[in-house]
């Protein structure tokens, strides 16, 4: 008997996921907790000794960014019975939820709590060399790569490898309002609004001040329709029956994804590349690029299990975008950019592909020009999505003392730093609820706006009064800004500020919004110089054979400054581009 009790706590010991010390009542418990921007909710079952099972059954945080932090964490809660565990890196509020909802479904099971929240020892693992041979591999899964990976597989590669650092796919195109800059598109065509190629290009280069490559640049303003439509009917993304005027372009001309984010994009091209076989390795950073004979010929990278060598008969295509998130690249590039400018980027956007090209000879250039997005989370610097009732041209910005300051849809570069000058360097945006409703802001981003009515960010008032009290903004002033403005509506010219497109007055009667906002670092315009092939040029002028890029990674095309909508056109453009050309350099 003795014998047998031994042998049991010995096996209980060697275990892998036991509770050890802690009993349950048996059966399912429901715990809630709020997530970063919605409600997370998990059914966990336990038996006896331990913790059987976690699932998710609602998350109204991100999709896909957020998925991938419920999964982690229910994994890691069973096997290491734990809820001290380790979260998916971008998606900390999520990963905090849903270790907190367990906690909470776990208070009616009768199991110690204080026990259970004790770090669980996790030994190191060792990590296997494992090498593999594919024809492309391709380093980042945001939109640019994985658009890549599908055009390399169309175009004749048998087996295409992307490569993610992050545990969900996306990048900054996820986080991100997905909209799509097209001249001559098909809510165009249906409103008569007369756009061309030419006029696009133009925007283009002046926006970024001329100092983008006029070459590139009219790649890609020839070529963004063509891969908008290829997205609504290759992709199968959805698209709504509206558009958005970016400030910088001279005509309405971004397309709106469905819901309005970029997990449309995502979404789609992830399915799309699971129907073509294409494999994704997620938590799987690549460290440097193979090269031989002065050719790339493949990649380092190292997962969670295994230390890779990855052999890529074809060639390599870099899409791990910009470095918006590496303060030390920053500053190094740019010293006003410092710590004090939040960022709007996900965490894993730190300049990875740029500095191991850069280690093998590649040129950058426009390293110096870094975008900030104007109306940001002050709390996070996060991308707020109410600030589409500017882009609809349904909103005002007003500073602390109530008055109107800058166009609404000039230049984000221009509204940034005309926000810094304001007091407190924050804005207000004005609205009312015609407005943002018409703008599709309250039908798509409900959890947002409750985040921001949370943490005092937007309030919602009957009277404007009542609204820019809550601010400390000048009521008389901004009462005066609002009656001033409904008068250039009803005259059809901003006297003021010669504000582009249709002027929408505001109603006389409430409901009002006031949305408080900063700046924060969004684009960097800097990166590899690539051809108009998306070649990788070295510091010679010369092609580094076998390397190629595509999206934020690159450099030279927005010049001093990104005019919204452009990049998920640029990433679509030239991520198709790059995933010919491999194929196509190896015929």
């Amino acid at each position: 008997m003795k014998n047998k009790k031994l042998y049991g706590l010995i096996m209980c010991i060697l275990l892998s996921g036991t509770a050890l010390g802690v009993e349950f009542k048996e059966g399912k418990y429901v715990g809630e907790a709020k997530g970063y921007r919605g409600e997370v909710k998990v059914e966990v079952t336990t038996s006896k000794n331990r913790i059987e099972d976690v699932k998710v059954v609602k998350n109204t945080d991100t999709p896909i960014l957020s998925d991938a932090a419920a999964r982690k964490v229910s994994e890691q809660v069973v096997t290491y019975q734990s809820l001290r565990v380790d979260g998916a890196a971008g998606a900390t509020g999520t990963s905090r939820a849903v270790a907190m909802a367990v906690r909470n479904a776990l208070k009616s099971s009768g199991a110690d709590l204080k026990e259970l929240n004790k770090k669980p020892k996790i030994e190191a693992k060792q990590l296997v060399k494992k090498e593999l041979n594919e024809d492309v591999v391709v380093v980042g899964a945001g939109g640019a790569g994985l658009v890549a990976a599908i055009e390399a597989k169309n175009n004749g590669a048998k087996d295409v490898i992307v490569l993610e650092k992050m545990a969900f796919a996306g990048g900054n195109t996820l986080i991100s309002g997905g909209e799509y800059a097209a001249p001559n598109n098909w809510i165009q065509e249906k409103k008569g609004i007369k756009d061309s190629k030419e006029t696009f290009y133009k925007d283009i280069l002046k926006g970024g001040d001329n100092e983008g490559d006029p070459k590139l640049i009219k790649v890609l303003a020839d070529n963004a329709l063509d891969g908008a439509v290829w997205l609504k009917d290759y992709i199968n993304m959805t698209f709504e029956d509206r558009q958005l005027f970016f400030g910088g372009h001279s005509v309405e001309r971004s397309l709106v994804p469905k819901d309005a984010t970029g997990v449309e994009m995502i979404s789609k091209l992830l399915k799309k590349a699971d129907e073509l076989g294409i494999k994704v390795y997620y938590e799987t950073p690549a460290k440097e690029l193979i090269v031989k004979d002065g050719r790339v010929v493949g990649v380092k990278a190292v997962g969670p299990e295994n230390e890779y060598t990855i052999n890529a008969s074809k060639g390599v295509i870099l899409a791990t975008g910009g470095f918006g998130s590496n303060l030390e690249m920053r500053v190094k590039y740019n010293k006003d950019v410092d710590e004090k400018v939040l960022s709007t980027n996900t965490v894993g956007i730190t300049g990875d592909g740029i500095l191991m090209a850069e280690k093998i000879g590649a040129k950058l250039e426009d390293m110096q020009f870094i975008q900030t997005y104007p109306t940001c989370d002050p709390i996070s610097g996060a991308l707020l999505y109410f600030g589409d009732v500017r882009l609809a041209g349904g909103s005002i910005l007003v500073n602390q003392e109530g008055k109107r300051f800058v166009e609404e849809l000039e230049r984000r570069d221009v509204i940034s730093m005309a926000i810094k000058k304001q007091t407190g360097s924050v804005a207000y945006q004005f609205c009312d609820e015609a407005q943002a409703k018409a703008s599709g802001v309250v039908d798509h981003h409900g959890p947002e706006m409750n985040y921001l009515f949370n943490n005092k960010l937007l309030v919602k008032a009957n009277t404007i009064k009542e609204a820019a009290d809550f601010f400390g903004i000048d009521a008389k002033e901004l009462e005066k800004t609002v009656e001033k403005y409904n008068q250039y509506a009803k005259d059809g010219k901003d006297l003021e500020f010669n504000k582009r497109g249709k002027l929408t007055p505001f109603e006389a009667k409430g409901p009002f919004y006031i949305m408080k906002a900063v700046p924060a670092v969004h684009h960097t315009m800097g990166g590899l110089k690539i051809d108009e092939n998306a070649r990788v040029i070295n510091t010679q002028g010369e092609v580094i054979k076998g390397l190629y890029g595509a999206g934020e990674v690159t450099g030279d095309i927005h010049g001093t400054n990104r005019l919204g909508s452009d990049a998920i056109a640029d990433i679509t453009v030239f991520g198709r581009i790059a995933g010919k050309t491999v194929m196509s350099d190896n015929k």
